[in-house]
């Protein structure tokens, strides 16, 4: 997976955060963040959904509708913080998790706009709901 991530991360910062593949069109960022056991600091980039106000993203922790969620995820939420790449900009942002109606408002516009998300909560039904995180620029 580091690998494939490598190469995307690669073509994102080449085109302007535009990437090709599975996720030509869709939008992209690259998302900063430090593992919380390890130390190291880790980038992976993600599909987000802009949020209304301008200010938010919000990511996914679908991991292809497996049982577990991403180590992205716990490493997000245990620091509260990460940076993010935009496009050719950069920011920090605040994480904060969606829950209940927000998060399931938000979770299904993105499955609307991309239906493997649909599918990827279908797969998870039974083992974990998909965590929703708002990426809030500071």
């Amino acid at each position: 997976m580091s690998e494939w991530n490598d190469k995307v991360i690669e073509e994102f910062r080449a085109n302007h955060g535009r990437v090709s593949g599975p996720f030509e069109g869709a939008p992209m960022v690259l998302v900063h963040h430090v593992g919380r056991k390890s130390g190291t600091e880790r980038v992976n980039p993600m599909m987000y959904l802009p949020g209304e106000d301008g200010k938010s993203i919000y990511v996914f922790a679908s991991k292809a509708g497996a049982p577990t969620n991403p180590d992205w995820y716990h490493n997000l939420t245990a620091a509260g913080r990460a940076r993010v790449e935009v496009g050719d900009e950069d920011y920090d942002v605040r994480v904060q998790e969606l829950t209940g109606a927000e998060r399931d408002r938000v979770y299904a516009e993105q499955a609307r706009r991309y239906p493997g998300f649909a599918d990827y909560e279908e797969k998870a039904r039974g083992h974990r709901t998909i965590p929703v995180l708002a990426l809030r620029r500071e």
